[in-house]
């Protein structure tokens, strides 16, 4: 659907077949169907007009069989630098990259690239000097920094309520590159931008184009950064189970949720959330009634409303702090025509579209206007409730609806997404801040963390300390957008800057946080038996 390489970990994906069909191109389903029936026909034609008759003894069959399955497991032993099957492989020409998927698709073709990525050995690699004593240390340096930081802080964490809300594919489209407006176009976002003035407000660079909601909803939850990978992972798949638990600002509460008005087997997410240990996860079908279902005319997908709706009677619900995690359905691909009044068609025009690719942008566009007025009631609901209640909005990807070979044109633009932090009149009233004015014009989400601390005024563990460091002082931390091993870095202005400006003080930060991750992805987990880190 969005012209990527398909990986093993895709298959898991198997089970959402029902809800991943409709996402596709009827037209391309159809034609598929059609080769794929007349390459049947022409096989059973020829093996009824043309029978091929073979007498093959039992110990031939033995040694074909064998054979066989020793062609089937060579993929397994494709990045195992030194054994037979990899220099065989690298003969071929066949030099998977790991870190530009799309540059070994193009190269290897989908078969190879499939085969490549059976085995991955490695999704870091491991920092010079990890041990566990590294871990141990890096828990002192960064519980005197927490203990600084707390000589200003006055709230905790767990007596606020926390929501985190990944909309899915929100991008402001004022932001869209070639896009003009003709007259009696209306702003589709105007309550949305009218926080800015306020509110902590911002862009917040994607790690995905099209796609990568998990990844984004993993980046914001854990703290930790997609960049650093230095190949193509679906954290929510390849690490997390890795773990019977897994770190997440959720663990800092007593009572943490998740609601999701969609299939929830997405992203392993039913499992994963029981390693976050989330105390309920919201979804359609689950055990948790989904309230207020509604689909905006003949959209497939539960609105913002609904998800909202569902959000404020968990809010209620729980008279305590919590966290939880809100995960839109409403904006995702395909955008075929879904709403009967839609006043956005034939509004504006983009060089980068043709007729298609204009509808879907309308469709989108419409979508976008509903987001904001979901939003400007959930707010306006939330601002009614007297305890503190703290709403972190971002948009996870741009929507495919641009060709992708656009990015390269407009790597940083059609990565940016929009996001704000809202802190309710309870909250404000009770020593949170309403905006945030260091360091949030360009944002990433696995800062979100430190910026909710900040905004909450809320103490800090050792990890959030480290956190907060990473937010301040080091610029943004993205993926590299040309597919090279390093992470991207961005500064405030949207430039790029090379990791080679950072500073002494920067790099070892640099390096403590890369030292983290790999515990927590590759390496062996001694963060979570460092007293006190994480909480």
């Amino acid at each position: 659907m969005r012209g990527d390489a398909i990986f093993p970990d895709d298959l898991n994906e198997v089970i959402n077949v029902k809800t991943l069909i409709p996402m596709i191109d009827q037209k391309l389903i159809l034609a598929s169907g059609i080769v794929i029936l007349l390459v049947i026909i022409l096989d059973v034609f020829l093996e009824i007009k043309h029978p091929i008759k073979l007498t093959v003894s039992w110990k031939k069959k033995l040694v074909l069989g064998l054979l066989s399955i020793l062609v089937l497991i060579t993929p397994l032993h494709f990045n195992h630098k030194g054994n037979v099957i990899y220099y065989i492989s690298r003969s071929f020409g066949n030099k998977p990259s790991f870190n530009n998927s799309k540059q070994d698709l193009q190269l290897h073709g989908p078969v190879f690239t499939f085969l490549d990525y059976i085995d991955q050995v490695h999704v870091m690699n491991e920092p010079k000097g990890y041990t566990k004593d590294s871990i141990d240390r890096i828990n002192a340096r960064y519980r005197k920094v927490a203990q600084e930081i707390n000589r200003q802080r006055k709230n905790k964490l767990n007596k606020q309520t926390i929501v985190f809300n990944l909309s899915e594919s929100f991008v402001d489209p004022y932001t869209f590159p070639e896009m003009k407006f003709k007259p009696g176009f209306v702003n589709p976002i105007k309550y949305i931008q009218s926080l800015k003035h306020t509110n902590t407000y911002g862009t917040m660079l994607s790690d995905g184009y099209g796609g990568g909601t998990g990844d984004m909803e993993w980046a914001s939850l854990t703290g930790l950064s997609m960049g650093i990978f230095k190949t193509p992972v679906i954290p929510f798949v390849q690490i997390v189970p890795k773990h019977q638990f897994y770190p997440t600002i959720g663990m800092n509460f007593k009572y943490s949720s998740a609601i999701h008005p969609f299939n929830g087997t997405y992203y392993s997410r039913i499992e994963d959330y029981q390693r976050f240990k989330f105390n309920k996860f919201i979804y359609n079908g689950s055990k948790y009634p989904l309230i207020d279902q509604h689909k905006i005319d003949k959209s497939p997908y539960n609105s913002d409303f609904t998800a909202y709706s569902n959000g404020l009677k968990q809010i209620k619900d729980y008279p305590q702090g919590q966290f939880m995690n809100i995960i839109t359905i409403q904006n995702h691909m395909p955008y075929n025509n879904w709403y009967s009044k839609n006043n956005y068609a034939n509004l504006f025009s983009n060089k980068l579209l043709d007729e298609a690719d204009k509808q879907q942008m309308a469709t989108y566009i419409k979508g976008l206007n509903y987001t904001d007025k979901a939003v400007k009631r959930f707010i306006n609901q939330i601002d009614k409730i007297n305890k503190p209640i703290t709403f972190v909005f971002y948009g996870d990807h741009y929507p495919k609806i641009i060709a992708q070979n656009y990015v390269a044109k407009y790597p940083i633009k059609m990565h940016s997404t929009r996001y704000f932090i809202y802190a309710n009149k309870y909250a404000q009233e009770h020593g949170v801040k309403s905006k945030l004015t260091d360091k949030t014009s360009f944002v990433s989400a696995s800062n979100f963390i430190a910026m909710t601390l900040a905004q909450t005024n809320s103490k800090v563990t050792p990890y959030q300390a480290l956190l907060t460091r990473i937010w301040q002082e080091l610029p943004t931390i993205t993926v590299n957008y040309k597919g090279k091993k390093n992470p991207e870095l961005i500064n405030q202005l949207g430039r790029k800057v090379s990791s080679n400006k950072l500073n002494k003080k920067q790099r070892l930060l640099l390096r403590d946080y890369k030292l983290i991750q790999y515990d927590m992805t590759d390496g062996s987990a001694y963060s979570l038996k460092a007293e006190g880190f994480y909480k």
